[in-house]
């Protein structure tokens, strides 16, 4: 893609956000739930308010490496405490956007947490568990999450059905142009939610137009087998719906083994093919992968690529991935092309990280106008 080219798209997208109604859309996300804690790690501390950080995870890794048979203190500051978990970040941000949003999940039981309590004036919270905890190391070449996740077991179709109730369940999937499930690889019962999904909900309701995303979030700690059950449970779903898989490389890698694809070499070509080759393999409506430096699409009509605003040292990284969620998958309820909903994925992370907060409607279109070239 050449600067004009690039520059068209922006112009485009930033006129048809400006245009857009999105609070008459409403959205359903859930259903996992954390108190994230941002934590900058210490390397030489000058004085009392004074340090460095390290910067990469090899600095960190060679650390900790050195201190096998011994010992080492290693120091952490918090830098923020925040909302966290994908679903969380990913309704905030579009509520945020101005869309008619209901966030479901682990975000306090029976009371909201104070944490989520901002998220709660923009749109509807339902809780139906206490949250988990992140320590999110963050380094300037990535993260590190270190989850305590007790109050998981809670977030179950039992819970759901007991706390929120399925005939309200079933009414907000009715009213609902989007479904989203995120973070399948922490959530145990997600399989569970899902065939209740495909037995008890969608069979009440008229599916036709409606869009349900999922995010597997980094499924490398469960089975390939569990992974390769979920992908086919992905294709009951689609069935009933229009079904956006949103992957970073890392994941869309994981999903291609499951699926036993070929290899693909390495290099800024990689997250298109693996996006043509999985939607291809699974025949979902949509699916996108996300690297750091833009993200392609795969849909049945074709496929594209955007290079997005990639910025070498962000305020903030936890939470971007989500963030390129809220915004593809707004442009496509806004009805964007495939490659303006990639714009408008990556324009969306590019603000947030960029500015640690998640931009409104109007910041977001003054972002695309000028959206910056990634950085070398």
């Amino acid at each position: 893609m050449n600067q004009s080219s690039r520059s068209a798209i922006c112009a485009a997208v930033c006129d048809k956000i400006s245009a857009a109604h999105p609070s008459q859309i409403e959205a359903l996300i859930g259903l996992d739930g954390f108190v994230d804690e941002i934590i900058h790690v210490v390397d030489k501390r000058a004085s009392a308010m004074e340090f460095k950080r390290m910067e990469t995870i090899a600095a960190f890794s060679r650390r900790t490496a050195e201190a096998a048979g011994q010992s080492a203190n290693i120091e952490l500051v918090r830098v923020q405490r925040k909302l966290g978990g994908n679903g969380p970040i990913m309704a905030n941000a579009m509520a945020t956007m101005g869309f008619d949003v209901t966030y479901m999940g682990g975000v306090g039981y029976p009371e909201i947490h104070p944490v989520f309590q901002p998220m709660a004036q923009i749109a509807r919270v339902l809780g139906i568990a206490e949250p988990c905890n992140t320590d999110a190391l963050e380094f300037l070449d990535g993260k590190l999450m270190l989850g305590k996740l007790g109050p998981i077991a809670d977030i179950n179709w039992a819970s759901l059905q007991d706390r929120v109730g399925r005939e309200k369940i079933i009414s907000v999937v009715k009213s609902s142009r989007l479904i989203a499930t995120v973070n399948w690889t922490m959530l145990a019962w997600m399989n569970e939610i899902w065939e209740h999904l495909i037995a008890d909900v969608f069979p009440q309701i008229e599916m036709q137009g409606k869009m349900m995303f999922i995010d597997l979030a980094d499924p490398e700690k469960r089975t390939v087998e569990d992974l390769a059950a979920a992908l086919k449970l992905l294709q009951r779903l689609q069935k009933h719906v229009q079904v956006i898989l949103g992957l970073n490389l890392k994941e869309a890698q994981q999903v291609a083994r499951a699926l036993q694809l070929p290899d693909v070499p390495p290099g800024d070509a990689a997250a298109h093919r693996y996006a043509v080759d999985i939607h291809s393999a699974l025949k979902l409506s949509c699916v996108v992968v996300h690297p750091r430096s833009g993200a392609a699409a795969a849909d049945d009509y074709g496929s594209g690529w955007f290079a997005g605003p990639f910025v070498k040292e962000p305020k903030i990284s936890t939470g971007a991935g989500d963030h390129f969620n809220a915004g593809f998958v707004s442009g496509r309820l806004l009805g964007l092309g495939l490659t303006e909903s990639l714009c408008m994925g990556t324009a969306v992370s590019g603000f947030y990280v960029r500015n640690a907060a998640s931009p409104k409607q109007a910041q977001l279109a003054e972002f695309v106008r000028n959206l910056p070239s990634p950085q070398e």
